[in-house]
C-alpha cells in the first residue's frame, strides 16, 4: 500500500449488513457490541462479530466495535469481560465513551474515542491522544477550520460523519429523553424527542411558531466535499445509519466509494485503506433512499437553515407538480413515475401525507389514495419501487486483483498466485507429464480452467503458462490444483493481516478542565478515578444516575431557532426578535431556550411543569 489511506467507513446494524457494506467498497465497518452499544437495538452477538472479522479481513478491510455507553459499577465486570471476547474475535477497534474503562486491565485494543465524548477542541483531542486513544470521532458541528486547527495540533487519526441523520445537540450532550422517560442517549436508547412537535412562545406568551418539528434537523451530505475533508485532515469518512436497512447502507456506501475513488484516482499520495475493486450493477444516488432533507450542517460556518420543521420523515426527492385531478387519478408535471412507487407531499395544513402509485397508464397516474392531494401541490418521492427492487438483489461483487503462473515439467505441475498487495502462495502437484495431441487445445483447455475463478474473492489480472504447449491435464486436476492455490492466498492474507495492537499506558496527563458537572457523563467510580488522576474535579454525577433535572440544561446544540425563524440579531440586523424568554412546549412539558450568541449556541433547558 502506498501513499495515506483515506478510509470510508459504514455502519452495520448486523452481520449481514456489514458484508454488504464491504461488498459496496466500504474499508472498514463498525458494529455493535452484543450489550453497551449506543444504538441498543443494534447488539450483535460475538459470534457474528467474529465472522463480520474474518469477511473483513479478506480484502484488509477493519472491523470496529461500538461499546459507547456510560456504565455503572455493576455494569463495568460485565463490559470488560464483553471487550476481551471482542479482541479475541480480531476486532480491529474499540468505540467507547466512558473513560471509566482506562482504569481497567484492558487488552491492546486500539481506542476509538465516540462522538459521544463531545470531540469539540483541540485540547481535548490532545488529552485523548496522550492517554491513549487511536483515533477520534469528531463533533458533526465542527467547521473545516475547527477540523484544520485539531489537525495542526494532533497525530491521532481523525474519523468524521459525512452522511446520515443529525442529533440536533452536540452528540453525549443531550439529556432531555433521560429527563422526559428515563431513556438516555448515552445509554442507548434515546426516545428521540427531539423529533417530536412543539410550540414555540415568546416572553409574553405570543405563538410564534405552532405545533411545528422545532428540533427537527435535515439530514447530512458531505459529499462533494472529500477533497476539502482531506485538505482539512480527515482520514476516515463515516456513514451515519446502523438502524438503517440493507439497501440504504449499500446505495450510501456505493455512492460514497465512487466519489472517494475519483479523489484517490487524481491524487497519488492518497490510497485505498483496504484492497478489491468493487464492481456494481447499479448507478447509486443519495436522493433515491432515506433522508429528510440534506444539509452541509456547519462544515461551513453558519450558512445555511438546518431545520426539517415540517416533518422528521423522509420526504425523498422532489419529483413533480400535481397539474390535473380526475375520476381516481391525477396528471403530474416533472419526472416519470412507476407502479409501485411512494409519493408524499404537504397538504394544505402543512401535515404529510402520502400514497402508493397503483398504475401509471400514460399521463395518468392512479394513486391508494387523492384525499389532500390539490392541484398545484408540489410531491416528493419516498420510495423508488424500481430501485429498491434493484437493491433487493446481489447488486455488488468485491475482487481482489490476481496474478497465476503455471508451470508444468516432465513430473510435477505447479500454481503460483500472487494478489494486488503482494501475498504469495504455491501448490505443486506431482503429475507425469503427457504430451499433447493437440497443443492448441489443451493449451485453451488449461488457461479457460485456471482462469475461471468463479465465487471466489479474487479476479484475474494476468495468467501466465509454462512451457507454451503444456501437457494434457484432466480438467479435475487443474481445477483442485487452481482452488487449493487460492484457498493457501487466501490463508496467507489472513495470517500476514497487520493487526494493530494498542495498548493504554496510565498517566497522569492534565485534563483540559479542572472542575465539571452532569455533563461529564460520570456514572460510576472509575470514572471518577480516571478524571481525579488527570486533576479534575467532578462536582455531579451523570443525570443517569437518578439526579432531579428541573431546571437543568438537557441540550446544548450549535442549531439556533432564532437563526432558522431569521430572529438572529447576529446574522439578521433588522430583525425584530420577539421577546425572550423564549419557551417551547410539547403539550405536557415547557422548555426554557437560552441563546448564547459569544458562542452560538443554543441551550434548552427543563422547566417546572
Amino acid at each position: 500500500m502506498k501513499g495515506i489511506p483515506l478510509e470510508l467507513l459504514a455502519p452495520a446494524g448486523n452481520a449481514q449488513i456489514g458484508k454488504a457494506a464491504i461488498d459496496h467498497g466500504a474499508d472498514a465497518v463498525y458494529i455493535g457490541a452484543p450489550r453497551f452499544s449506543a444504538r441498543a437495538a443494534a447488539g450483535n452477538s460475538i459470534a457474528d462479530i467474529a465472522g463480520l472479522v474474518h469477511y473483513a479481513h479478506q480484502f484488509a478491510a477493519r472491523v470496529y466495535v461500538a461499546l459507547n455507553t456510560i456504565l455503572t459499577n455493576e455494569e463495568i465486570p460485565s463490559a470488560l469481560d464483553l471487550i476481551r471476547q471482542i479482541y479475541d474475535s480480531g476486532a480491529d477497534g474499540l468505540i467507547i465513551q466512558d473513560l471509566g474503562l482506562l482504569e481497567c486491565d484492558l487488552p491492546p485494543i486500539p481506542l476509538i474515542a465516540s462522538t459521544q465524548m463531545h470531540n469539540t477542541t483541540s485540547e481535548k483531542v490532545k488529552f485523548l491522544e496522550a492517554v491513549g486513544f487511536r483515533r477520534v470521532i469528531l463533533a458533526r458541528e465542527l467547521s473545516f477550520e475547527e477540523i484544520r486547527v485539531i489537525r495542526a495540533q494532533t497525530t491521532l487519526e481523525l474519523e468524521c460523519f459525512v452522511h446520515g441523520a443529525l442529533c440536533v445537540s452536540y452528540s453525549g450532550q443531550c439529556y432531555m429523553s433521560q429527563a422526559l422517560c428515563q431513556r438516555s442517549g448515552n445509554r442507548g436508547v434515546c426516545a428521540q424527542p427531539c423529533r417530536h412537535r412543539y410550540t414555540l412562545s415568546d416572553g409574553e406568551g405570543r405563538r410564534i411558531v405552532e405545533n411545528k418539528y422545532l428540533l427537527s434537523l435535515k439530514d447530512l451530505n458531505l459529499s462533494g466535499m472529500i477533497p476539502d475533508l482531506v485538505a482539512a485532515g480527515i482520514t476516515s469518512f463515516k456513514i451515519e445509519g446502523r438502524y438503517k436497512d440493507e439497501a440504504h447502507i449499500k446505495n450510501v456506501t456505493a455512492a460514497f466509494r465512487q466519489e472517494i475513488d475519483r479523489f484517490i484516482a487524481g491524487s497519488p499520495q492518497h490510497c485505498r485503506a483496504s484492497s478489491g475493486k468493487t464492481i456494481l450493477s447499479f448507478d447509486p444516488d443519495l436522493n433515491r433512499t432515506f433522508n429528510r432533507g440534506y444539509t452541509r450542517y456547519f462544515i461551513h460556518g453558519r450558512k445555511e437553515k438546518v431545520g426539517a420543521m415540517d416533518t422528521p420523515k423522509s420526504t425523498g426527492k422532489a419529483v413533480g407538480t400535481v397539474t390535473g385531478k380526475g375520476d381516481g387519478f391525477f396528471r403530474m408535471q416533472g419526472e416519470g413515475l412507476r407502479n409501485g412507487d411512494g409519493l408524499c407531499f404537504f397538504t394544505s395544513s402543512g401535515v404529510l401525507a402520502g400514497f402508493r402509485v397503483n398504475r401509471v397508464a400514460q399521463d395518468r397516474i392512479y394513486p391508494s389514495s387523492m384525499e389532500g392531494l390539490e392541484i398545484g401541490m408540489r410531491l416528493y418521492r419516498n420510495r423508488d419501487h424500481e430501485f429498491l427492487r434493484r437493491l433487493e438483489k446481489p447488486t455488488g461483487i468485491r475482487r481482489i486483483g490476481v496474478t497465476l503462473r503455471f508451470r508444468q515439467n516432465e513430473h510435477q505441475i505447479s500454481l503460483e498466485a500472487t494478489d494486488e498487495d503482494g501475498h504469495q502462495a504455491m501448490v505443486t502437484f506431482d503429475v507425469s507429464y503427457e504430451a499433447a495431441r493437440n497443443p492448441e487445445t489443451v493449451r485453451g483447455q488449461t488457461a479457460a480452467q485456471l482462469s475461471s475463478l468463479g465465487n471466489t474473492i479474487y479476479r484475474l489480472e494476468e495468467l501466465s503458462i509454462f512451457p507454451e504447449s503444456p501437457g494434457f491435464l484432466p480438467l479435475s486436476t487443474l481445477n483442485q490444483l487452481r482452488r487449493e492455490t487460492l484457498e493457501q492466498l487466501t490463508r496467507t492474507r489472513l495470517e500476514e493481516y497487520p493487526r494493530w495492537i494498542y495498548a493504554v499506558v496510565p498517566n497522569t496527563t492534565p485534563y483540559p478542565e479542572k472542575e465539571m458537572d452532569y455533563r461529564a457523563n460520570v456514572l460510576n467510580t472509575y470514572a471518577q478515578r480516571f478524571y481525579s488522576r488527570h486533576g479534575a474535579i467532578v462536582r455531579e454525577s451523570a443525570l443517569e444516575a437518578g439526579v432531579d433535572a428541573s431546571g437543568t440544561r438537557l441540550m446544548t446544540t450549535k442549531y439556533c431557532l432564532r437563526y432558522q425563524l431569521d430572529a438572529c440579531p447576529r446574522f439578521t440586523r433588522q430583525a425584530a426578535a420577539p421577546k425572550e424568554p423564549w419557551i417551547l412546549n410539547d403539550g405536557a412539558r415547557t422548555y426554557h431556550l437560552i441563546f448564547d450568541c459569544q458562542r452560538c449556541e443554543m441551550y434548552v433547558h427543563k422547566g417546572k411543569n
